[in-house]
């Protein structure tokens, strides 16, 4: 009886494996892919597509922060801010992480073939080996670039969900996967200039540890500048309206703004702040693309 109470206790529970998808960026993956999605149809969406492409990239994303915990578990012991993740702890061992990303990669990708299309299925199972095998085993111990080189996976959601919906690559969702690609690296540089003396404790050779900090800095805001010029394209393309512009320019300039700040600090004290911003960012501005697009659809509806 104390044999099985031992069994019990120790058993992994649900929140385990529900920390091993690392929750909180998949939450920020499918909303940029619903995005996608909601703009690929001008007029009503095909609601039962729209719930399994969701649950289909969602499953992905998922499955490839597992596998990208699995690869990384003998550093995230090591690095203050990962010590607590489930395999470092031994809450879960390997095996059983690795059926769970396993399994849900697999039904990811039946849901996807067999309820949305096949044209998306194949593009999300290349972004999670894109993350998952690509990024985490070959570009993130090889190279200061890695994050700019790997940031393609990341950027891959809101096209996902638009191909979701039409079948189709197109111009429209390529700009919305550049958009994305853009603004990753100022995103995790400024996280990695807080942690730089973590990664370069496990041999992680991220930019403020391979070229200082005062690099690091200068390509935040080069890319911020960049970013602000690339999220005006909807606009310029017609993709988006005068809402969507005002919000770009006024975001645009906010990042641009912290990134100044963190470039003339001589401390790196700013760049948690800078790096809270750009999730900001990129959740608003892609709100406001929303908004933007359903307050033409309404314009055109009852005014034109």
């Amino acid at each position: 009886m104390s044999n099985q109470a031992v069994i019990i206790e120790h058993a992994p529970k649900w929140r385990e494996y529900y920390e091993l998808c690392k929750p909180k960026v998949v939450v920020l993956i499918i909303f940029t892919a619903v995005v996608g999605m909601l703009l690929a149809v001008p007029g009503a969406l095909p609601l039962s597509r729209v719930i399994f492409a969701t649950l289909g990239i969602g499953l992905a994303a998922a499955s490839g922060a597992a596998i990208n915990q699995l690869v990384e578990q003998r550093i995230d012991a090591i690095m203050a801010r990962t010590r607590n993740r489930p395999l470092p702890q031994g809450e879960l061992n390997t095996k059983n992480a690795f059926i769970f990303a396993v399994v849900l990669c697999v039904i990811s990708m039946v849901i996807l073939v067999y309820k949305v299309n096949m044209l998306t299925a194949l593009l999300t199972f290349i972004s999670l080996i894109g993350y998952a095998v690509i990024y985490t085993m070959f570009l993130k111990p090889a190279t200061p670039q890695n994050i700019v080189l790997g940031g393609a996976a990341g950027a891959a959601p809101p096209l996902l969900g638009w191909v979701a919906m039409t079948g189709e690559v197109s111009s429209e969702a390529l700009l919305l996967f550049l958009i994305i690609f853009i603004w990753t690296p100022p995103h995790f540089w400024a996280l990695a200039i807080r942690r730089r003396e973590e990664y370069a404790s496990v041999g992680i050779p991220m930019l403020p540890v391979t070229h200082g900090v005062p690099f690091t800095k200068l390509q935040i805001l080069l890319y911020t500048i960049l970013l602000l010029a690339v999220s005006m394209l909807p606009f310029v393309i017609h993709m988006s309206g005068v809402i969507y512009l005002a919000a770009a320019i006024a975001l645009g300039l906010g990042f641009i703004r912290q990134a100044f700040i963190l470039y003339r600090s001589d401390t790196d004290d700013h760049a948690m702040k800078t790096f809270g911003f750009s999730i900001f960012y990129l959740s608003v501005l892609f709100g406001f693309l929303l908004l933007d697009h359903y307050a033409r659809i309404f314009i055109r509806y009852f005014f034109l």
